[in-house]
């Protein structure tokens, strides 16, 4: 294994760093309130960070999305990236990749999609023979719904259906820990077309798992970077904070865990562009995420004392992302069932 970014990905992250750095500010961030920026999703369109990911791969997505984390940028980044661009790319024909990738490279298209594994999601499929059918059912919660043109949902039988937001979808806002721009999503014979064969669900599941594990490994950095650099300066009784075991090693312990989401995620990733099984490593990657995640998030929050609970302070944003990111991929304990179960399972 090399996780050692290639030239063009880490130039990528460079500019994805910089663009979020520049408009992902905290005054920024607390003016946008629970909806998305549209002017940094112009500027990350613009600077061609969408449709990058199909040379970068997994990996170079894994990368770009930890910048978002730093900075908890309010933008579908994530979910068009794994919906859209990565699931057209790997299992649409062509005549999809024709029609669907540039709206999508160019920000045009936003796609967001529920996991599959999502608990009361409840889609039923009519028709599907020649690769049209008519949705009905229901999803209480998808990530970034007030802002997609499409999303991409799994039926019943684990098919695949990417659907435009026109008729026969209605989208009411929800509102979440952290704010995704949400939507409960009803649909009533919404038309939709097949997004790939029998295995694409799980393959999309599997790149969903790596990539918001990757956007909670961003979170994370960003948490504990806050943190040091507040304990650092805050004193107590003439000496700084930094300065006390017990401070030091719950510090210690977030950066192990932080680390732990990283390579767990980078391995995936890896795993994935080289053509390699990578199902179990996503779920362990999910499983870090999800568990570490919360820890590490707690613990800037503690350790921040009283200004941590403050809603407007900048770490009690990375608190509730990486509260809803653990929600999302699912409890530890929820991860690690299905993760014994597949190698059990020998698959």
């Amino acid at each position: 294994m090399d996780f050692t970014p290639t030239e063009e990905q880490a130039g990528a992250r460079e500019l994805a760093a910089r663009i979020f750095g520049d408009l992902a500010t905290h005054e920024r961030l607390a003016a946008a309130g629970t909806g998305s920026d549209p002017e940094l999703w112009k500027a990350l369109c613009g600077a061609g960070l969408v449709g990058a990911v199909e040379e970068l791969g997994l990996l170079g997505l894994v990368l770009l999305l930890e910048e978002q984390g730093r900075t908890t940028a309010q933008v579908p980044y994530a979910a068009t990236c794994v919906y859209g661009l990565l699931a057209v790319t790997a299992h649409g024909t062509p005549e999809q990749r024709e029609r669907l990738l540039p709206g999508i490279r160019d920000g045009s298209a936003v796609v967001s999609g529920a996991l599959p594994a999502q608990a009361g999601v409840r889609v039923v499929a009519r028709g599907g023979a020649t690769g049209r059918a008519e949705l009905t059912g229901t999803v209480p919660v998808v990530p970034w719904l007030r802002d997609a043109t499409h999303v991409l949902l799994a039926d019943g039988d684990h098919r695949l259906w990417l659907v435009p937001l026109v008729e026969g979808a209605d989208v009411t806002p929800v509102e979440l820990t952290a704010p995704w721009a949400a939507g409960r999503l009803t649909l009533d014979g919404a038309r939709a077309e097949r997004l790939g064969a029998a295995e694409a669900c799980a393959d999309v599941l599997a790149t969903a798992r790596t990539a918001f594990a990757g956007l909670q490994a961003g979170v994370c950095a960003g948490s504990l970077a806050r943190t040091v650099a507040h304990v650092n300066t805050r004193e107590q009784f003439g000496r700084p904070l930094a300065t006390r075991q017990a401070v030091q090693l719950k510090a210690a312990d977030a950066h192990m865990d932080t680390e732990a989401i990283r390579v767990t995620a980078y391995e995936a990733a890896w795993r994935r562009d080289a053509g390699l099984p990578y199902a179990t490593h996503a779920l362990t990657a999910a499983w870090w995420a999800s568990e570490a995640g919360q820890r590490v998030v707690h613990t800037g929050q503690h350790l921040h004392g009283g200004a941590g609970a403050d809603l407007g302070h900048p770490v009690h944003r990375h608190f509730l992302w990486g509260r809803q990111l653990d929600a999302y991929l699912g409890c530890g304990g929820e991860v690690l069932q299905e993760l014994g179960e597949l190698i059990a399972s020998g698959e």
